[in-house]
Parts: C-alpha cells; structure tokens; sequence
C-alpha cells in the first residue's frame, strides 16, 4: 500500500471514527428543531420535517432556563477564576519552593485521587452544615476552590520553568508575589486556561452536589433544572434536547474558541513534566 493510499485510509477511518462520536449530538440538535411528537415516531426521524424554534421558546418563557443558566454560569465563573488562581500558587509552591516535608505532602495528595469523590460526600455534607453553606452558592464554590488534580497539573509544568530566571529576578529586588505574577503566570498559560477549561466544564456539567447542597429551586444549576425538566415534561423528547443543546453549547463554545491554549497546554505539559 503507497503512502498516499494510507493517508486516505486513515483520513478516512478518523471521518467515520468523528461522525460516530457526534452522531448522538448531532440528533439532539436535530431533534430539538423538531415539532413535537416527532422525535417519538419509530424510526426516530434523523432530521425534522419542519424546523421550529417553539420549544427554545418554551424553555425561556414558560419554564425560565435563563435564571438557570445565568446560576450555572455564576458558579462556573467564580469556581473557575478562584480555583485556577489557588491551584496555580499551590503548583508553583510545590515545584520551586523547598519545604520541610514537601515531598510527603505531594504525595499524599497524589494518594488520595484514588478515592472516589462520593466517598467524601456525606462528611463533607455535614462539615459544611456546621459553617451554615447549605442551600448557599458557597456551599458548591468552597469544595471546588481547590483541587488535587489541578495542583498536580501546575506543578507538573511549573517544574519546567528554570530556576537561573527566578533567581535572577530575586537578585534585582523582585518580591514572592511580583515573580508570581509577572513571570510565573505568564509562563504556566497553556496549562492554566487548559486548567480552566477542566474547571469550567466541570462545574457547569455537575449535576449531584448541587442537587445535594442547594435545596431551594431557584438556585438550581442548569443541569439540575433540566433533570428537572426531564421527571415534568417526561414525554415531550423535543423540549428536553432542547434544554440539552442549551447546556452543551456554552462548554462547547468555550473549547472551540480555547482550543489552541488547551492542546499547547496539554501537549508541553506532558513533554517537559
């Protein structure tokens, strides 16, 4: 086999690999252009017989999604801007300064992303019962602040930066923090809007602590409201991918226009960690 008949194959077999993978959201954008009812018909039709835009309407008006996505994009942005900032100090902490025990510390947090998030749940429910967060929007931002994966990932890349460039910024006067944000940050880009990506997607898709934390319906995240939507209007198909295509397409968006800085993120972190 040449090699331009190869490249054609491979080509080719990724095509169908990626049509297969976007299938499913593909039928869901279709199916939420559809008049009602027909989603239901067997076979399940692969394009609407006439487009309408009747249950996107249905979802602003009559079932107020807006005030749902506007909680969802609050709590995105907060966790986001706050997590990468801590998790990017904490990185840096763990790859350029020397501490009494710093190696067991990193350690034990590598240990414990082994156990499963549930798992820490109820203790978690109850400690923040005790600081009086549930059915706040701090009750789902304090648990997200900080993670283990995170830190992992900055101080995997921070690691790269040398040590000859924060030495001779200590040698002309430059302070901890000044060197934190003027060289540091600037470097550990990539991996922190790829960082802020993984943080943003996160939780805006988390769907069971804020169903646990937030009793109070007005407070519902977007995925909260449509499982909601799904145990209401449990037969109307149509209305519920709408409600999906308006909850993918904002985490969509986001990588399509941050792609870039995610795959440079990616892709240096795990050649220089």
């Amino acid at each position: 086999m040449s090699g331009r008949v190869r490249v054609v194959v491979l080509h080719a077999a990724l095509a169908l690999i990626a049509l297969i993978t976007a299938a499913p959201l593909l039928w869901m954008i279709s199916a939420s252009l559809m008049p009602a009812g027909q989603a239901n018909t067997q076979p399940p039709p692969l394009l609407p017989d006439r487009f309408t835009l009747e249950h996107y309407r249905a979802l602003f008006t009559r079932l107020d999604v807006a005030r749902y996505a506007i909680n969802s994009l609050v709590l995105a942005s907060s966790v986001t801007l706050i997590s990468v900032l801590l998790n990017a100090m904490a990185g840096y902490a763990f790859a350029k300064f020397r501490f009494r025990g710093r190696d067991a510390i990193f350690r034990f947090l590598l240990g414990a992303l082994i156990i499963p998030s549930q798992v820490a749940m109820l203790p978690l429910f109850l400690f923040l019962k005790e600081l009086g967060l549930i059915n706040t929007y701090g009750g789902v931002i304090v648990p997200a602040l900080a993670s283990i994966f995170g830190i992992f990932l900055v101080r995997q890349y921070a690691v790269s930066i040398p040590d000859e460039l924060l030495d001779a910024a200590r040698i002309d006067g430059a302070g901890e923090l000044r060197i934190f944000l003027a060289i540091v940050l600037p470097l550990c880009r990539p991996i922190l809007v790829t960082l802020a990506i993984f943080t943003f997607m996160a939780v805006w898709n988390d769907f069971m602590w804020p169903l646990i934390v937030l009793t109070d319906a007005s407070l519902h995240t977007l995925p909260v409201a449509l499982a909601g939507l799904m145990g209401e209007y449990v037969q109307d198909t149509e209305l519920m991918m709408a409600g999906a295509v308006l909850t993918v397409l904002p985490v969509l968006l986001l990588f399509v226009f941050l792609q870039r800085y995610y795959i440079e993120g990616i892709t240096v972190g795990s050649v220089k960690g």
